[in-house]
């Protein structure tokens, strides 16, 4: 990856930190992790190598494990990179075959991502998650509209910064 890729990396996945953490400041018990938009945008912006991807995915999993609030925050180290490794793969499979293809890939990474975290979270605490719940069922009915929320927001966020990003990004190449 080139210097000036590693930098529009760093600066995506700085920005998702903030806004991570300033939502952290929001009341309420769920906070959907926009981190994962951030790091979709790099990832559609700089079209990384496998290895490169899940590297943005362990520093996005990095970032938010440390300001999470979660039941489990080192599941991000998991579930994030298994969502840049699908926001790459998706995305170049999609990239050319439909408009929106930015906003369809966040938001399948978002989902996969967040799927993972709930599966990754269960395994390792799953007796704490059921002191809280009274079935698997009961804890799926509350966290898979929190997914697909956060995936929709996240696609949205990508959708709408794609191109504006890509443009400034064209004008330094020439």
């Amino acid at each position: 990856m080139k210097s000036r890729d590693i930098a529009i990396v760093g600066i995506l996945l700085a920005i998702g930190a903030i806004v991570r953490y300033l939502s952290l400041l929001i009341p309420g018990p769920i906070v959907a992790n926009l981190v994962i938009a951030f790091y979709c945008l790099a990832v559609l912006l700089v079209l990384p190598t496998l290895t490169e991807a899940i590297g943005i995915g362990f520093v996005a999993g990095l970032v938010s494990a440390l300001i999470s609030h979660s039941v489990f925050p080192p599941g991000n180290l998991i579930s994030e990179p298994i969502g840049a490794v699908v926001c790459l793969l998706v995305y170049r499979l999609l990239k050319d075959r439909m408009p929106g293809s930015e906003g369809v890939t966040t938001f399948i990474a978002t989902v996969v991502s967040g799927s993972s975290f709930v599966l990754i979270s269960l395994a390792a605490v799953g007796p704490t998650i059921l002191s809280k719940y009274a079935t698997l069922g009961a804890y799926a009915v509350v966290v898979v509209p929190i997914i697909l929320t956060a995936a929709i927001v996240n696609a949205v966020i990508a959708q709408l910064l794609y191109k504006p990003a890509a443009r400034v990004l064209m004008r330094g190449r020439a």
